[in-house]
Parts: C-alpha cells; structure tokens; sequence
C-alpha cells in the first residue's frame, strides 16, 4: 500500500478511476465545497471513508501538507516500454519524454504535471538513480501522474535505441546542442530526453540522441532548472503539433517544416 495526500491528487486518483482504494481519510476540521466534492466522489464510487483528527493525516502522510484528505491506495503499475510504443490508434504521431536520472521528486512531478498538460503519451523513468514516483513527487504533479503513462527501464540508452528501431527520433536538451530548440520540427514521432539536475545528459545518452537542442539563454545564468526546460520544449511541441493538426483541417497555411537527416545521423 502507498499513501497519496492533497485535493488534488486525491481528486484525480479518484478520476482517473485506475487505483484500488483501501480507504480516504477525512479531516473532521475541514469542511468545504472542496472537500465535499471528494466526499461525494467517494461515497459514489463506494471508497471508504474516515473521519480523522488532522493530526492523525499528518501521522499517515508523515507531513503536515496534506490539505485534510489521505488516501491509501494499491500501488500504481508501471508500464513496460513497449506499451509506449503501440502505435496510437488515432494515427497520430507519438510524442514521449525520457528522464536521465531526475532525483528531485519535486521536478519530477513538475515535469508529469507538464507532460499531461502538453500532451505527451508516455514518460519513460530509469529504475536506478531516478526520484521515485513517491507522494511528494504525486502532490508536485498536481495529480496529472493519476493520467500520464509511465513505464519505467533499466538502461536508458537501450531504450533509446529501441525507441529509434521504432522510428522515434531521440531529441536531447544541452546547452551545447547545436539547434534551438523551436527550430527542430517535433511533429513526427520524437522522444524529449531531458538530463540530471545540474549535470544534464549522461555522455553516453547525449551521444544516442538523434539531435541536440538548446534554449537560448540571454541573462547571466546558462540554464533554466530541468521542470521549466521541460516545460519550455514540451509546449513549443505541443504548439507545433497543434498548428499541424489545424493546418490538416486546412484552416491555415502554415511554413513547411524542416527536413530532418536520417535516424541515427
């Protein structure tokens, strides 16, 4: 069993429908349409409550930021990568993010909470070195891990490597890339690999991807923190793919995207 707390995971595991509740616990001091909504939510989709003192929440989910609602739940399962990468079955191109050993689980749910929002289809984590997909990471997310698939692998560059026999273009983030990052057309089937904090991409990763992008920096600092980096490219590949599927419509003219070398160059 695991813990998840705060409205907002809670709410979404509840949505999302996917968890196996043991039950919720409820602060009896708490008493607003907020909570009233996971209350209703539980009682119709037959979740056990309990009304508990707050400082029993804070006992369970062993910090005081839980917002008056605790859910102990069965374990999220975790995808293998080929679940990732069965082709969409509306045909459309698949857009994943990789994480290179992200240990802050803070980034990490930061980064789900952009990966649901920006459309991405599946997040690969490494098992080793890798903030874990813990209640602090779940709380960071918002929820959105309740929706985003994950699948979780040994070795990165193996995966990788993988995902280009798949024809998915591994594109990087270094500062050193040699492409901005708005200049490289994400409306194939690409993979967003973003590194450690501090450190960035693993040598051997950096040389697996297909290309390397950077984010033009223009103050004094050389980078942005891995969350808004993610955050920066994952929406300029949204927006892409957004006009692209307008333009399908034929409700624009947008400029041809770039050509791209082969796989691997």
């Amino acid at each position: 069993m695991e813990v998840l707390y705060g409205l907002h995971p809670v709410q979404e595991a509840l949505r999302a429908g996917l968890r196996r509740f043991d039950h919720i616990c409820v602060a009896k001091e708490r008493t607003d349409a907020r909570l009233q909504q996971i209350i209703d939510a539980c009682r119709e989709a037959g979740v056990r409550l309990r009304f508990e003192p707050r400082e029993q929440l804070t006992r369970i989910a062993q910090t005081s930021a839980h917002q008056g609602v605790v859910a102990v739940v069965r374990e999220a399962s975790v995808l293998d990568l080929e679940d990732l990468l069965e082709s969409s079955s509306s045909g459309k191109a698949r857009l994943l993010l990789a994480l290179d050993g992200v240990e802050d689980p803070q980034n990490l749910g930061a980064l789900l909470r952009t990966a649901d929002g920006a459309g991405v289809d599946g997040v690969v984590l490494t098992e080793r070195r890798s903030a874990p997909l813990s209640p602090v990471a779940i709380k960071a997310s918002a929820g959105a891990s309740e929706h985003i698939r994950i699948a979780r692998v040994v070795n990165l560059v193996r995966a990788l490597e993988q995902m280009k026999a798949a024809n998915i273009w591994s594109v990087g983030l270094d500062e050193r890339g040699s492409l901005d990052y708005d200049e490289f057309d994400f409306t194939g089937d690409c993979v967003l690999v973003l590194g450690r904090e501090g450190a960035g991409l693993h040598d051997l990763v950096k040389k697996t991807c297909d290309h390397l992008l950077k984010i033009p920096m223009l103050g004094g600092v050389s980078s942005l923190n891995v969350s808004a980096a993610g955050a920066v490219v994952l929406y300029e590949a949204a927006r892409q793919r957004r006009a692209r599927s307008v333009a399908g419509a034929g409700l624009t003219n947008p400029a041809p995207a770039k050509k791209r070398k082969g796989l691997g160059s």
